[in-house]
C-alpha cells in the first residue's frame, strides 16, 4: 500500500512540475490531428506517417533500447476539441507529440503543452505568430508559415501572371484570412489593387453571390485563403456559373480531395506546397512504406509528419532521453536526412532547409512549376 502511495505521489509531482511523467519500458510519442470529420485527409496521413517510422524504428531495436509507442488523440481540427485531445495525451504520458495538424487547435493546445513542457513538432500548423510571438519555445514545424507561402505566391502572381486586380476570399480562419492577408499586403505594397476581400462561409452551399461579385469585378485571379472542402465548392460554384478567373491557394488546397470533389473544374488551379523531392532515396522509401502498409498513396502532409518523427527520435537518441531543453538544442542544431530533404529548425522553431514550389492542376494533376522558394 505504501508502495503504491509513493508511486501516485510522484506522479503528481511529476504533473505539478509540469515534467512530462514516461513510463520505463515505452517511449511515447502523441499523435493529435483530425483523425475523422470533414478535415480527416489532413490528419489521418499524418498519423499514418508517425506509425510508419515508428514500426520501422522498432523493427531496428527501438531508441535507447526502448520500443516506440504511438498515442494519438483526435481533434477534428476543431479548437474546442484540441484541449481535450492535448490534456489526454499528457496524462496518457506522452514524452513529445506530433502535430496538432491545423492552426487553431494548435493556438489552442499549445499553451498546456507549454505548461508541461512537452516538444511539439507540427507538419502543418502555419500561422506565423507560432513562431513569431515567442510565446511558444517548444513548438517547432516541418512546414513553411504563411508568411513564406504568401511570398512564394505573390511573387509568382506578380511576375509570371502579371496581375494587376485582384479578389481574396477567406474562411475566416486564422490559417485562411493569414494567408490573404499576408498576400494582400505584399500585392498591395506592389501597386496591385484590391478589388474584393470577404470571408465566406465554411459550412455554405451555396456562394453564388460571391461568384457574381467576382465576374462583375473582373479581377486578374481570386486568392483564396483555407482548406479544400470551401476551395472545392468555390471552384465548382465559379466553373458552374462559368467564371473562368485562375484561382490560387495555399498548401491546403493541395490536396487529393480537392482533385477528386471539383474534377475537371479543378483545371488551371495553383497552390503552394513543398517543393518535389520525390527523387530523393528517403521519400520513395516513405511512399513505397504507406503503399505497402496502406495500399494508397501518402496524402496531404505526410512527409511533413514523417520528417517530424524522424526528427523527433533523432533528437531523442542524440540527447538520451526526453529532457525539454536538450530536445530544444538538438532539434535546432541536427540536421536530419528525410524526404523533405535535410532539415534542422532556426532559433523560433521553423523549418530551415526546405523549398516550396507553386503548383499547377494540369490534365487533372498537380505539377509543379518552376517557382520555388528556400526557407532559411
Amino acid at each position: 500500500m505504501r508502495k503504491g502511495l509513493s508511486c501516485f505521489a510522484a506522479m503528481a509531482l511529476c504533473v505539478a512540475l509540469g515534467t512530462p511523467v514516461q513510463a520505463a519500458d515505452t517511449i511515447k510519442i502523441g499523435v493529435q490531428g483530425a483523425h475523422s470529420g470533414d478535415l480527416a485527409s489532413y490528419g489521418v496521413p499524418s498519423l499514418n506517417a508517425v506509425k510508419i517510422v515508428i514500426d520501422q524504428t522498432n523493427a531496428r531495436g527501438g531508441i535507447l533500447g526502448r520500443k516506440v509507442e504511438v498515442i494519438a488523440q483526435d481533434d477534428q481540427c476543431k479548437p474546442e476539441m484540441a484541449t481535450n485531445a492535448a490534456t489526454k495525451l499528457i496524462s496518457d504520458q506522452s514524452g513529445v507529440v506530433v502535430g496538432p495538424i491545423c492552426t487553431g487547435p494548435t493556438t489552442a493546445s499549445l499553451p498546456i503543452f507549454n505548461e508541461a513542457k512537452i516538444i511539439v513538432v507540427s507538419p502543418t500548423a502555419t500561422a506565423p505568430s507560432l513562431t513569431e510571438s515567442g510565446k511558444h519555445p517548444l513548438f517547432f514545424r516541418t512546414v513553411a508559415h504563411d508568411n513564406a507561402q504568401a511570398q512564394l505566391t505573390s511573387d509568382f502572381m506578380l511576375k509570371k501572371l502579371k496581375v494587376k486586380k485582384v479578389a481574396y476570399l477567406h474562411d475566416n480562419g486564422e490559417y485562411g484570412k493569414g494567408f490573404t492577408d499576408n498576400n494582400r499586403t505584399m500585392l498591395e505594397k506592389a501597386g496591385v489593387e484590391t478589388v474584393l476581400f470577404e470571408a465566406v462561409s465554411p459550412d455554405a452551399v451555396d456562394f453564388s453571390a460571391v461568384v457574381r461579385k467576382i465576374r462583375r469585378l473582373k479581377p486578374d485571379i481570386v486568392v483564396f485563403g483555407g482548406y479544400q472542402p470551401v476551395a472545392s465548392k468555390l471552384v465548382q460554384q465559379m466553373r458552374r456559373d462559368r467564371v473562368k478567373t485562375p484561382f490560387i491557394g495555399p498548401d491546403g488546397v493541395k490536396d487529393e480531395t480537392f482533385l477528386k470533389m471539383t474534377g475537371k473544374d479543378s483545371e488551371g488551379v495553383y497552390a503552394s506546397y513543398p517543393k518535389d523531392t520525390s527523387a530523393l532515396p528517403l521519400y520513395k522509401e516513405a511512399r513505397e512504406a504507406h503503399i505497402k502498409v496502406y495500399g494508397s498513396e501518402p496524402g496531404f502532409g505526410y512527409y511533413n509528419a514523417y520528417a517530424a518523427a524522424q526528427c523527433l527520435l533523432a533528437a531523442i537518441e542524440k540527447t538520451g532521453g526526453i529532457d525539454t531543453v536538450k530536445l530544444q538544442d538538438a532539434l535546432r542544431s541536427t540536421m536530419v536526412d528525410t524526404p523533405l530533404g535535410k532539415i534542422s529548425f532556426n532559433a523560433k522553431g521553423d523549418a530551415s532547409g526546405m523549398a516550396l514550389s507553386i503548383y499547377q492542376v494540369q490534365n487533372g494533376k498537380f505539377v509543379e512549376l518552376d517557382h520555388s522558394l528556400t526557407l532559411q
